[in-house]
């Protein structure tokens, strides 16, 4: 099954990431879950105004969002379901395919 993941990010002044999303995620997770994963897309922060760096008064909305999709492996869905509550940087995610992989 695959899954479509979107992280909360959080960022510099300039907009770059301050961290990495997914890192958060890992610790939460089994050997064997995670078959692979890809990165999908960056959104920068609202606050960013089509401007360089964020305005002084909109530090505080610094926060973005990174997505990514996840292929798991067979029957580990609610291991990979829990640990993304658990990582508390999911902002949301969705089945994007399930069909089972050929073996």
């Amino acid at each position: 099954m695959r899954y479509r993941v979107m992280f909360m990010e959080r960022t510099g002044g300039s907009g770059e990431p301050s961290e990495n999303p997914p890192e958060y995620l890992i610790p939460e997770l089994q050997d064997g879950v995670v078959r692979d994963a890809v990165f999908i897309e960056r959104d920068k922060p609202a606050a960013m105004h089509n401007e360089e760096r964020l305005e002084e008064d909109d530090d505080f909305l610094s926060v973005g969002s990174e997505v990514w999709e996840y292929d798991i492996a067979d029957g580990r869905e609610s291991e990979f379901v829990d640990a993304l509550a658990n990582s508390q940087m999911v902002l949301d995610y969705a089945v994007v395919d399930e069909s089972p992989e050929p073996e």
